[in-house]
């Protein structure tokens, strides 16, 4: 099998829309977070599907970007690179929240329930060390990526606009949301959920429709 920049870009797209079906469809009907429903296993495979789901954005950003790196500009490389940054953090805190807080929840319920609190935007009763520090780390870099990529992604003009401009204010979004109860917090993933499809299938047609035009030496060459 060759492998042609033009494929991976089409991988990534589908990988684009995979991810904000995720985002979207691991939010519904979400039974409330704490230390007891942490170890169910309905709640443990939404967990797992969500470090799916980022692992899966990482490459859809990534084909966002360098599809058109040239129109994409400084704003763009900036902005993945912190949307990068986000998403590499919410893996490992999805991680943690799969295969981690379940197993000292029962041993250490307070503690759990506390990460949780930080999570959800609440205040914690004790001490979480740095799971605090990363979780607020992960927020900022997650809300500022999306807005830079999504201007870029904007301002280029390839891709489709509402997608680009939903990922870019996606983030003012979010903090509305984040102060809200928790049947509200859920929603935190529609926006960029939303956008992501969009992108992801906007992405998609443009490849095709570059398709129709003769190949370029550099779409058909094997990746090496």
């Amino acid at each position: 099998m060759t492998v042609t920049a033009r494929g991976l870009t089409q991988a990534s797209a589908v990988a684009a829309v995979i991810a904000g079906v995720l985002f979207i469809g691991v939010q519904l009907g979400h039974p409330h977070f704490d230390a007891q429903s942490i170890q169910t296993t309905e709640v443990k495979v939404r967990d797992t599907l969500k470090v799916v789901m980022c692992v899966l954005s990482l490459a859809g950003i990534a084909g966002l970007y360098l599809s058109q790196v040239r129109r994409n500009g400084v704003l763009g490389l900036i902005g993945w690179l912190v949307l990068s940054l986000g998403y590499l953090l919410m893996v490992g805190m999805t991680f943690a929240a799969a295969f981690v807080l379940p197993t000292i929840a029962a041993s250490d319920p307070e503690y759990v329930d506390d990460a949780i609190a930080v999570v959800t935007g609440e205040s914690p009763v004790g001490d979480v060390g740095a799971f605090a520090t990363v979780i607020q780390l992960q927020g900022a870099a997650y809300l500022a990526g999306g807005l830079l990529l999504g201007i870029a992604l904007l301002r280029a003009r390839v891709l489709a606009r509402w997608a680009s401009a939903l990922l870019a204010v996606g983030g003012v979004v979010t903090v509305a949301l984040s102060v809200m109860p928790d049947a509200f917090y859920r929603l935190l993933a529609f926006p960029n959920g939303i956008a992501m499809i969009g992108l992801g299938v906007s992405l998609w047609l443009s490849q095709r429709e570059t398709s129709r035009e003769p190949a370029t030496a550099d779409d058909l060459a094997p990746v090496r």
